[in-house]
């Protein structure tokens, strides 16, 4: 399995004035191509400056990280932009969606940040391909505040899609949902994983974080713990216990 995401050494140091705060402490990491690893750890463990690092929104103090076989210390604001929206997907906590816009539009708007041009007709068909991938090719004209939580969190996950890049980050992605609809959004990131999308998902509850392959725990800027997932949870079945769950608890009430 040949490595999308390479560290070597990464470390990540802020200037708070007169104390230096060592966020990540020389993290060397590979995951390969198809893998879905959860990354998880307290707060200030240095998950998100690791994952701001992932996502080249950050740069690192010292270190090298590999994307896709490029070296992105080496590149300039632009060309990081580029790869950027080339290669990866962003699914936040917050969904992120523009009110006055309709979800297909809403999945649009990264291909207007592209190098390439795109024609108008071709934007509209990636995108209603995307909402069909999650499921809601027949929601894309409604905006979001026509939307439950878990269908807006499909949107964000189609707009994520839409540039088809390399790996998928996803920070806190169900941490605005309730259970139901929890196991519902990390089944489409399994049937994306199934896919051959490599996710990488900052999470705090560890039931979620079994739904992964891979579980990844930060600790004072380095890497704990870093393990497979015994037992693997999946989404179907989950869902329908507790569907089933649900449904004795009414016959019982």
């Amino acid at each position: 399995m040949s490595a999308v995401v390479k560290l070597e050494a990464i470390q990540k140091v802020y200037d708070s004035g007169e104390v230096k705060v060592h966020a990540v402490r020389g993290i060397s990491l590979e995951i390969g191509r198809g893998e879905f690893v959860a990354i998880m750890g307290p707060s200030g463990s240095g998950k998100s400056s690791l994952m701001n690092v992932l996502g080249c929104l950050d740069r690192p103090t010292g270190g090298r990280y590999l994307l896709d076989g490029v070296d992105v210390s080496a590149l300039d604001r632009n060309a990081l932009a580029d790869l950027r929206n080339r290669k990866l997907g962003f699914v936040f906590q917050g969904f992120n969606l523009l009110s006055r816009t309709t979800a297909r539009e809403n999945v649009e708007l990264p291909m207007l940040y592209g190098h390439r041009r795109i024609e108008r007709r071709e934007m509209r068909e990636r995108a209603m391909h995307c909402l069909e991938i999650v499921g809601l090719a027949g929601r894309a004209g409604h905006f979001p505040s026509q939307l439950s939580g878990g269908q807006q969190q499909r949107v964000a996950i189609a707009r994520s899609l839409v540039n088809e890049p390399q790996v998928l980050l996803a920070d806190e992605p169900t941490g605005n949902l309730d259970s139901k609809t929890s196991i519902e959004v990390m089944g489409v990131f399994q049937k994306l994983n199934d896919q051959g999308i490599t996710i990488l998902m900052v999470t705090h509850e560890l039931d979620v974080a079994h739904f992964c392959k891979r579980n990844l725990v930060v600790r004072d800027g380095r890497i704990a713990s870093d393990v497979p997932v015994a037992g693997r949870s999946m989404a179907e079945p989950e869902l329908a216990k507790l569907l089933e769950a649900e449904q004795a608890a009414k016959l019982a009430g």
